[in-house]
């Protein structure tokens, strides 16, 4: 594979990745490397919408507001700010762009969703974020000072050893395994998040954690690992991949059931079904744990099916593919794991803490999101913090002329590790990571899972040669390093429920735990 270079380097084609590459391009040249296709990344897969407060009976302040309810007292209220007043700008650019969005006549349909107190949600069809990623993809595609390179695999980012700042990447190519390096007078790393720590996810296969495990390496701070988000409703079929089933049906008033069907949200929380995430999810595995059942069902028998179907077309013809007929109004649904909350640490113009390093969108914590990330606000994250690291990025190019020149990395120094069977490996961590650092956790089994993670790191090889080992590394050393941060706050907040400390210390754990090599 053929080495590349530009003024900015853009590792990953999610919303992130490709908003900051349509935005540096009136700076300077952009390559945009990423993983598989371009179209494979957690934004294709997002359905429910896009928040913007645009609404006259709404309020930039009221997003504010429910943005920091959500996050359970860890958002940084400044960046949230910026997320909720910036970003009614940056969607109308989505629009300028072409992106669709579904009306009603002549005003925006805007859909709800939970924890949101006002309509609010944007929308095309179930498909939103595919409709978002098509118009991006479209618009960078056409572009002569963007260069786009798919199937290259972050490996490692490179940095230069007198400065420190980073210059580029090691990556791989995805079929022949060959390796090259990207360079980049700025390196900006969008590459998602890490949904495949866990057993059942609604995240793609690429979604490996491998800019936040890459940056961790190379010396960044990573923040915020032990706030998972877990999404209460993902379709629960033996043998079924676990589908999305957007929250926006919900937000149309779908109700949850116990396989006895009695409704059970109103008991666990004053907003029911559209109560913030981590209350949902955890209600219905209680609800599953007092029943023995592996589900619940999401209910809307008591709604119009042909509307439902229009709105909801995705999953309608999902379900209907494994053999469900939406038609009867119940879909059998369990959590999955869905976000990362934390990150790579950055500034709210997404500056790392490696000079020349930016990264923005669900690898990094840029602070909107605390403990609990609000429904649909990523999307948003990815537009407004995706513009101000290129913003930044521009600026940090002018006081820092020239090319400097970037380290070739020795090819050699990566073990062989054609023998390692990492599937094995990979699904052992992943089933750890759902029994004992899932929705519900428990000192004695965080502590188990640890000592199995840290002896599965020594066992295999570090820094190893093939695309599966270095998947399987990256997931290793995030589990080992959520596991290490949920053992450690000794207290239940947002995304992160301790059985065995269930209630909410904001005299000893209102703060952060950050890890850096």
């Amino acid at each position: 594979m053929p080495s590349g270079e530009a003024d900015f380097l853009v590792i990953g084609s999610g919303i992130a990745g490709l908003f900051a590459a349509y935005k540096a391009k009136e700076y300077g040249s952009v390559l945009v490397v990423t993983k598989d296709r371009a179209e494979d990344s957690n934004t294709g897969e997002a359905q429910g919408g896009i928040a913007a407060a645009i609404d006259d009976e709404d309020s930039p302040y009221l997003h504010l507001e429910d943005t920091l309810e959500s996050g359970a007292g860890l958002c940084d209220p400044r960046a949230v700010e910026i997320l909720v007043t910036e970003g009614p700008a940056r969607v109308m650019e989505l629009v300028d762009m072409g992106a669709r969005f579904d009306r009603k006549g002549s005003e925006w349909a805007l859909g709800q969703e939970g924890a949101h107190r006002k309509r609010r949600i944007l929308h095309s069809g179930d498909t939103t974020g595919g409709e978002i990623a098509r118009t991006l993809l479209r618009e960078c595609r056409r572009d002569r000072k963007i260069t786009l390179r798919e199937g290259c695999f972050l490996v490692d980012l490179l940095r230069e050893p007198r400065t420190g700042r980073c210059l580029g990447a090691l990556v791989m190519d995805s079929l022949s395994g060959e390796f090259s390096v990207c360079r980049g007078r700025v390196v900006i790393v969008a590459t998602g998040g890490a949904g495949q720590l866990y057993l059942n996810t609604t995240n793609p296969a690429v979604a490996t954690g491998d800019g936040m495990a890459a940056a961790y390496r190379a010396g960044a701070a990573l923040v915020d690992l032990e706030f998972v988000q877990f999404h209460p409703t993902a379709l629960a079929l033996p043998g079924v991949p676990r589908f999305l089933i957007s929250e926006a049906v919900r937000g149309e008033g779908a109700y949850l059931r116990n396989v006895r069907g009695e409704r059970f949200m109103p008991g666990y929380h004053e907003m029911a079904e559209l109560a913030p995430r981590d209350v949902v999810s955890r209600a219905i595995v209680t609800e599953m744990r007092k029943t023995g059942a592996d589900h619940v069902y999401l209910d809307f028998s008591h709604l119009d099916p042909e509307k439902m179907r229009r709105r909801f077309p995705n999953i309608w013809r999902t379900c209907c593919q494994y053999g469900l007929d939406p038609g009867e109004g119940r879909i059998p649904v369990a959590p999955a794991a869905h976000y990362i909350m934390g990150g790579i640490a950055t500034s709210r113009n997404g500056e790392t803490s490696i000079p020349g390093l930016y990264a923005c969108g669900e690898v990094s914590c840029s602070g909107v999101h605390g403990a609990n990330r609000l429904a649909s606000n990523s999307l948003l994250e990815g537009l407004v913090f995706g513009a101000r690291a290129v913003e930044h990025a521009r600026r940090f190019i002018e006081k820092n002329p020239g090319e400097p020149k970037t380290p070739d990395l020795a090819i050699g120094e990566r073990t062989p590790d054609w023998s390692v069977p990492w599937e094995e490996v990979t699904r052992r961590v992943r089933s750890l990571m759902w029994e004992k650092v899932g929705i519900i956790r428990t000192g004695e089994g965080i502590a188990a899972a640890l000592a199995e993670l840290e002896e599965l790191r020594r066992q295999y090889p570090e820094r190893p040669a093939s695309r599966r080992g270095v998947e399987g590394e990256n997931l290793m050393t995030l589990a080992w390093l959520t596991a290490r941060a949920a053992l450690m706050r000794k207290e239940s907040r947002g995304g992160h429920f301790r059985d065995d400390f269930p209630l909410r210390d904001d005299r000893c754990w209102l703060r952060h735990i950050v890890f850096q090599r």
